[in-house]
This record gives C-alpha cells, structure tokens and sequence, in this order.
C-alpha cells in the first residue's frame, strides 16, 4: 500500500506526532527535520539579501492540510496563514473529494507574457504590421538574452502587437510570449523586453515607455475539478442544492464575487506563499481574470450532474515556479517543495489550482450549512483567548466555553479568564 493524504483526527495530533507523520510521509532526514523544529528558519544574513533595510524576521503558522488526491496521488500541503479555519477547511473538503476520486487538473504550460508600450505613433496600425514583419528578429534578440532558457526548449515564442486606445492617445503595444519553464520568469521576460525596445522604438518611429511583463497570465492557467457524490451530504440535499445558490449568488454579484473569491484565494496563497512564490502576482492574475469579460465574477463553477452529485470547476492565471526567488533561497520554501514533492512548476501550479477548488468547496459547504461563522469562530476563540491573556491550559478553558456560550468575544474572554483564575 502506498503513502496516504487520508490521515483521520489529524488536527488532534501534537505537533510532534503531525511532524512524524509528515516526516514518513516525505522521507525527510534528520537534518530537514531539524529545519521544521527550528524556531526562526529565515537567518538574518539571508533576509538582508532578500529585501531592503532589513530589521528582522516575520513569522506566520505553517499548517498542513491532509487528505488531498490530485490527479490519483496523494499530497500534504502545507499552508502559512494567520486565519483560522482555512486549513481546516480545505482538509475537511479534501476528505468529502475522496469520494469522487479527489481532484484532476490540467494546464496550458508554463507561459508569460512581457508588454513593451510605444506611443506617439503617427501610423498605429501600420506599425503594427512592420513589427509583426520584425518577428523573427524579435524572438532572436530576446532568446539571446537566456540561451539557457532556450537549451531547456524554453524562451520566447511568439509576439502578440495590439493597438489600443487611451486618454492620451492610440499606443501599440507588443506582446512578447515566453516559455519560462520551470520558472515564474518575471526577471526573464523583463530582461528580454528591455533589449527589444529600443528595436521597437526605432522600427515604428515610436517613443518606448514601459517594458514589464504582465500578471494577466491568461496564457499560462491552470484548471481543477473534483466531483463530490450526492452521499457525503448525508441525505442534507438542501445543503448540496444552497451551495449551488450561492455559487450563481456570486457569479452574478461583484459584491459577493469579491469574498467568494478571497476565500479561494485564502488556500491559493496559503499554499504559494508556503512554497516562497510571488502571492502577490497570484492575486493580481486571479481578480483581472475574473474581470476578464468586463464583470468581476466567481472564479469557479458549481452545478449538480445526471446522478445529483455536486461538480465543481476552477480556471485561473498561475505564474509560479521552483527556481529563483524565495523558493531556492528561502531554506523552509525549499523544504515545503520537498514535502508536495513536486518536480516541475506546471505541477505546483496545478496543485495550488486545486488547493483553491477546495477551499471554495469548503466555504461554500459553511455557508450553505451552518453558517460560516460557526466554524470560523470556533477556530477563532483561542486567538481571542490569548489575545485576552490566556496562556497554557487556560486557552483551552477559556475557548471551550465562549464556545459553549456563543459568546467569542473580547471582553467575554477577559471575564473568564479573571474567574478561572480566582
């Protein structure tokens, strides 16, 4: 029998039990498990290489959520997050995905676009085709920027030449298609459309301003489904039937777009910043892609099949990668790749696709159930806890009865937290 992600009252382990677990798991050494016990993994002489005038370090939780099959193998994803239930959560609708075979998944590869934009063109649409004439030239001024890219069936591919009208003005912009590989290949779309516009500006008699690429990476998605039969909802049809509501609630609203959105993004970047990739890129891709049709609208789609079971797809941008960035550099980046035991930035970016389908299966049952905030605040009452003052034992005692009271509240902790004291 192989590994398994199914791993029953995971959340009731110690963490020295959980750190077993994942350490079998991922055949990790007794050095990389000195890595996970070590209490501040980020050294002070690599974060002052990182950013800029550098003071510290900063931590957040590092969680992992079981259960997850994608494309018939097993996964643990670990997830750094400051909110309660989201790791919780997507373990949760990882166990109810099981039933119908867990997650599948597909990409368009690992592609990115550079924009290089020229104005004050006096012929647009001429100019244009003269580029599109240019295109060999083009792609060989760019690849002679990474010829290692090239040696691994990389590098630049294609232009795109788009004239588009502004407040200032017609510009044409040219887009340069690159295959980053592994790669999230911010720094080599850059570095290649900075060589070629000066090209630009001189073939069209243009004034070249910005040359960057673009985080609408609608030429590198990824896509996800998972299919939950109608038993896991254990005869509640109304639930599985609410979910749906909600879901076309959100497809037709911005104003619930936008927190059914976040809440796919709360496992996304959970799961991209665990990995050291830029969550940042990911947002920006995932909200101009719901926008993409000039309505912001839900990221994913819920209906029910024939047979009444809840069917649930995912399609966004995802720029990220398993070389540069903090993901080589960052030693518990390098670890978490270890533990998802990915081998290339198409399956990450994959994986992370699905850890958002679950996520939005998970809040869409909350919602549809017994409320999002039941389970949240539940989660959430040891925070205010100790956010109280609350330490050792008294967390516990202090939670289990704002719980028990309906009552997760500031003050309401403060309260007991006096008279368990007395």
């Amino acid at each position: 029998m192989g590994r398994t992600s199914r791993i029953p009252g995971f959340h009731k382990l110690s963490v020295e039990e959980r750190l077993k677990i994942v350490r079998e798991f991922a055949e990790l050494s007794e050095d990389e498990m000195a890595v996970l016990g070590k209490r501040g993994h980020l050294d002070i002489q690599t974060a002052d290489r990182m950013i800029e005038n550098v003071i510290g370090t900063f931590e957040l939780p590092l969680g992992i959520a079981a259960n997850m099959i994608i494309n018939g193998k097993d996964y643990l994803i670990p997830m750094v997050v400051e909110e309660s239930s989201v790791v919780a959560g997507v373990t949760n609708a990882a166990r109810m995905a099981r039933s119908g075979g867990g997650f599948f998944t597909s990409s368009t590869g690992p592609v990115m676009i550079a924009q290089i934009q020229a104005v004050n063109v006096t012929d647009p649409y001429g100019a244009r085709l003269r580029l599109y004439e240019k295109k060999d030239e083009i792609l060989g001024i760019a690849n002679e920027q990474d010829p290692i890219l090239v040696e691994m069936g990389g590098g630049a591919k294609d232009i795109e030449v788009r004239v588009i009208e502004t407040a200032l003005g017609p510009m044409v912009i040219t887009h340069l298609i690159v295959d980053t590989r592994d790669a999230m290949g911010a720094n080599a779309v850059n570095t290649m459309a900075e060589a070629i516009a000066p090209y630009v500006g001189e073939w069209i008699n243009g004034r070249v301003y910005l040359r960057i690429l673009s985080n609408l990476a609608d030429r590198r998605l990824v896509r996800a489904s998972v299919r939950v039969k109608k038993e896991e909802f254990k005869g509640a049809e109304e639930v599985l039937d609410g979910m749906v509501y909600a879901w076309a609630f959100a497809d037709a609203d911005p104003y619930r777009a936008a927190t059914h959105n976040k809440g796919i993004m709360n496992g996304i970047s959970a799961t991209v910043i665990a990995t050291g990739n830029d969550f940042r890129a990911i947002e920006a891709g995932a909200h101009s892609y719901a926008s993409r049709t000039g309505r912001y609208s839900s990221l994913t789609h819920w209906e029910k099949d024939q047979n009444g079971d809840l069917v649930g797809t995912i399609e966004l941008p995802m720029a990220v990668g398993l070389i540069g960035g903090a993901t080589k550099i960052h030693p518990l980046s390098r670890l978490v790749i270890k533990i998802l035991g990915v081998k290339t930035a198409t399956e990450l970016g994959e994986i992370i696709g699905a850890v958002g389908l679950c996520q939005n299966l998970a809040a869409l049952r909350a919602l549809a159930g017994e409320g999002i905030q039941k389970g949240h605040m539940s989660l959430h009452a040891k925070n205010i806890a100790v956010a109280a003052g609350a330490t050792g034992d008294l967390i516990d005692r202090v939670a289990k009865r704002m719980i028990e009271e309906g009552k997760i509240r500031m003050d309401r902790a403060a309260e007991l937290l006096k008279e368990f004291k007395k």
